[in-house]
């Protein structure tokens, strides 16, 4: 395994008990599998709405973006990647990009 496996592994094993806290904190909400792209390894995500809250109003994305209701919007990678959805502020330059050392920003074990 290479070196930069290694870290990315180790990295992912020492976040997963952080955001597994993370995913018990009242207003977070744990997202939802669909498609059968998901991969099974890979833990759900998880949105800090509060943290979000905190920095930006309602209407940054509702309704806009999402929906008020909850489970009304489908989220996929494929989405963010192209700068659809969560994708449109993880950019880079509004917030942190969606790559594969940030994974484990949003993909937590519950």
């Amino acid at each position: 395994m290479s070196g930069t496996l290694q870290r990315l592994f180790a990295a992912l094993a020492a976040i997963a008990v952080g955001t597994a806290i993370a995913a018990s904190i009242p207003g977070n909400v744990q997202l939802s599998r669909v498609g059968p792209e998901t991969a099974e390894s890979v833990p759900t995500a998880v949105f800090p709405h509060w943290a979000h809250r905190i920095r930006f109003t309602c209407n940054v994305c509702h309704p806009a973006i999402y929906p008020m209701k909850a489970g009304e919007t489908q989220i996929t990678m494929d989405d963010i990647d192209a700068r659809k959805s969560c994708g449109i502020c993880h950019n880079g330059k509004v917030a942190f990009a969606s790559t594969i050392s940030t994974c484990f920003k949003c993909h937590a074990t519950p």
